[in-house]
């Protein structure tokens, strides 16, 4: 197999880790083609027509959801998105006092990534670029040559009505004014090479100024990013990343189970408010280049009592109009996530081992039919079809790729079959502590 080193690199330490790597998923995807392909069109539609959509990612633990969010990044950022991702906390939530709200917002704001910034803290970067691709427009439009025109008193004033020009589109946005206006006031700092204010333009872009006094005095500024209108500033970037030449503006959002267990009902129903509202902002063309997905589990979703379903709105426009357990319509708003196959696991774990060989350069030393025992037997212990996660088995595999690679004379089923024996006998000094407990109590 032919794999970056930094793929493989990023691909098994978070395999190993439990979690799903943010690099390289063409080589572990598996049993998600027609999931993935509706993904890729829906951001293609984004991208050309300016269009928004939003997704929710249902399923129980294990079935792929950070997975498929995963994709929607990596393929975002190829097309050219701004993306985001923020997971839901008891601190972090689409509605809440104590600026909850406003921790989620900050949380977006700092994991911002480009296709040349992957890694997040893109926002001074997204900045720069838009300035700079302003700058170059004037340069050819008035025949500049020189670099040395930059500093060029007429050519600053010409830069700047093109910026005036160009944001004057987002004041018809709720808080687009306002935006503006911070915007302009990053142009003047970067020119003049003032550190210290664009410092100050990106604290208030981040949502970082608490109160109004001291954005009044520091950027002139009456209003600041808050609980009560971040969702409105969410809808200014996603218009404004759109005019600074990107496809638009990706935000995933993980874990919403926990707005599931948030356990004061009305607390509760303002989250699902919210929901509710981005669900209509984007069906009724309210927002532009929006691409914006919910991953939870299907209590989440299905629970009439405390899940979406218990909000009758959401309901109505969320529940599939046909519901069959062998193909549904990916076009939808909900995309029901099911456990890969044996077989598709199959594939995924020889896949996993070529990246392992691939890593750390040597010949493939554990056989197809040695995965499929080791399957077999994942598949055969008690509790297995309720109980088992596919990331348990991913780590446990590599793991034992390891050992295997240590130690290359050792025959691959005696890793797994150690690891029984050690469960048992484990099971067996339980039973017996338990028992000398009893006969203690009876003495």
């Amino acid at each position: 197999m032919k794999i970056k080193r930094r793929d493989s690199a990023d691909i098994l330490s978070a395999l190993a880790g439990g979690v799903v790597p943010k690099r390289g998923l063409q080589y572990i995807m598996v049993g998600r083609e027609a999931e993935m392909k509706q993904i890729r069109e829906e951001l293609r539609d984004i991208k050309e027509n300016g269009n928004s959509m939003i997704k929710f990612f249902i399923g129980a633990y294990g079935t792929g959801k950070s997975f498929m969010q995963n994709f929607v990044r990596q393929a975002g950022l190829e097309e050219g998105f701004v993306v985001t991702n923020a997971d839901f906390t008891p601190y972090r939530r689409l509605y809440g006092s104590d600026n909850q709200a406003l921790a989620l917002y900050n949380e977006l704001i700092k994991n911002l990534s480009t296709k040349s910034a992957p890694q997040g803290n893109a926002l001074p970067i997204i900045l720069d670029q838009w300035i700079m691709g302003l700058q170059k427009k004037v340069m050819e439009d008035l025949d500049y040559e020189d670099k040395a025109a930059l500093e060029d008193s007429v050519f600053v004033q010409t830069v700047e009505k093109e910026i005036v020009k160009a944001v004057s589109h987002l004041d018809e946005l709720t808080g687009g004014y306002d935006f503006a206006k911070v915007l302009s006031i990053y142009y003047k700092s970067f020119v003049k090479q003032d550190k210290e204010k664009q410092r100050q333009v990106l604290r208030w872009l981040r949502g970082e100024y608490l109160t109004k006094t001291d954005a009044m005095r520091d950027l002139g500024i009456r209003e600041i990013i808050d609980d009560s209108n971040y969702y409105a500033y969410l809808k200014v970037l996603c218009k404004f990343v759109r005019q600074a030449g990107y496809s638009g503006l990706i935000i995933n959002l993980d874990e919403a189970v926990n707005l599931y267990k948030i356990t004061h009902r009305e607390a509760r129903e303002k989250n699902y408010d919210y929901i509710l509202m981005i669900y209509n902002d984007i069906l009724q063309g309210s927002v532009e280049g929006l691409y914006i997905t919910f991953s939870g589990t299907p209590e989440f979703l299905e629970d009439e009592r405390r899940g979406l379903y218990s909000y009758q709105a959401l309901k109505r426009r969320l529940k599939p109009a046909v519901e069959k357990e062998e193909y549904q319509d990916l076009r939808q708003a909900v995309m029901k996530l099911t456990p890969l196959t044996p077989e598709e696991t199959l594939i995924l774990l020889m896949n996993i081992r070529d990246i392992h060989a691939a890593h750390y350069g040597y010949e493939i030393n554990v056989t197809d039919e040695e995965i499929r025992k080791y399957l077999l037997w994942t598949y055969k212990r008690p509790g297995a079809e309720k109980h088992i996660i596919l990331g348990d088995v991913i780590r446990q595999f590599i793991s034992f790729l390891n050992i295997k690679m240590e130690h290359p004379a050792l025959n691959f089923e005696e890793l797994y079959i150690e690891e029984e024996t050690r469960e048992s006998n484990s099971s067996e000094k339980v039973i017996d502590i338990h028992e000398r407990f009893k006969r203690t109590q009876l003495s």
